[in-house]
This record gives C-alpha cells, sequence and structure tokens, in this order.
C-alpha cells in the first residue's frame, strides 16, 4: 500500500505550473503539521509529512498518508490544492538510497 501522495507541479493538460516555487510555498504552509504538533521553531523546517522534492526534474510535494490520519482537513487541503490547480498527483512510495539513513526523503 503507497504511504504518500506525490503532487507534481505539472498540470493535467502537461503544463509546467507556476509559481516556480509552488512546491515550497505549499511545504511551508503545511509545516505546523507534524507529529507532536507545534513546536517552537517549527514553521522554521517543511513538516515530515508534508515536503517539496524533485522527482525526475519536476517539483513535486511529497504528502504522508499519516497527515491524513493526525488532521483530515489538513489532508483535503493538500489533496484540493491539487485537484483546484489541475495538478497530477498520485500514490506512491518514497524508496530511501542505499546511504539514506531514514531520517530524510531520498532525493529524486
Amino acid at each position: 500500500m503507497a504511504k504518500q501522495i506525490f503532487i507534481q507541479g505539472v498540470t493535467r493538460d502537461g503544463k509546467t505550473f507556476r509559481p516556480s516555487d509552488w512546491a515550497e510555498r505549499l511545504a511551508g504552509v503545511m509545516s505546523s503539521f507534524r507529529p507532536g504538533g507545534v513546536q517552537p521553531g517549527s514553521h522554521l523546517s517543511y513538516s515530515p509529512w508534508c515536503f517539496p522534492t524533485v522527482v525526475n526534474g519536476v517539483k513535486c510535494v511529497v504528502c504522508s498518508m499519516e497527515l491524513r490520519e493526525a488532521d483530515p482537513m489538513a489532508w483535503d487541503f493538500v489533496v484540493n490544492f491539487a485537484k483546484d490547480n489541475n495538478l497530477e498527483y498520485g500514490e506512491a512510495c518514497l524508496m530511501p538510497d542505499e546511504k539514506d539513513t531514514g531520517s530524510r526523503p531520498a532525493p529524486g
């Protein structure tokens, strides 16, 4: 079973989504949704449940199914962002590379 959804910075008609920092903005909005809730300084880092990355040269936001369990309204916000902006998205699972310790997403 997939553990994340990947929202790609490409619309369903194949156009690159703008602005170019959309992934960082979306993940920044979601930074307070994290295990244990908001902590001092948590706004300075992305949530492990919702973070930007690049996959095959395409900006993406990876959103963990754990967010859906912890806060269904936050999950709906992210999914509706993708739908409202006609972005490609789908379920997948990040695979850490062999050097990864599991503490951060594997590079795309």
